[in-house]
C-alpha cells in the first residue's frame, strides 16, 4: 500500500491539474464568463482542504481502509470536477 506522503501528492497533483485546466480554458476563451471556472476552482480548493484534513486525521482505527476510502472519494470528486470543466 502507498504511504501517506504519496496520497498527499496524488491529491495535490489531481486537483492541481484540474485547476490548471480551468486556467487554460479561461486563457483560451477570454470573452466568456469566468465565474463558472472560478466556482470550479473554489470547489477544487475546498475539496483539497477536506482531503488533507482527512489524510492528517490521526484518530483512525484502520489506516488502510481510511486511505482507501479517501482515494475512492478523490476519484469521484475528480471525475465530477472534470465533467464540470468539460462542460465549460
Amino acid at each position: 500500500m502507498a504511504n501517506k506522503r504519496d496520497l498527499k501528492k496524488d491529491i495535490n497533483y489531481v486537483l492541481g491539474d484540474i485547476i490548471e485546466e480551468v486556467y487554460v480554458w479561461e486563457l483560451d476563451n477570454p470573452g466568456k464568463d469566468s465565474k463558472t471556472g472560478e466556482a470550479i476552482i473554489d470547489e477544487a480548493i475546498k475539496s483539497f482542504d477536506g482531503f488533507m484534513t482527512r489524510v492528517n486525521d490521526r484518530k483512525v482505527e484502520n489506516a488502510s481502509k481510511h486511505f482507501k476510502a479517501i482515494r475512492q472519494d478523490l476519484e469521484k470528486t475528480a471525475k465530477t470536477l472534470i465533467d464540470k470543466v468539460n462542460s465549460l
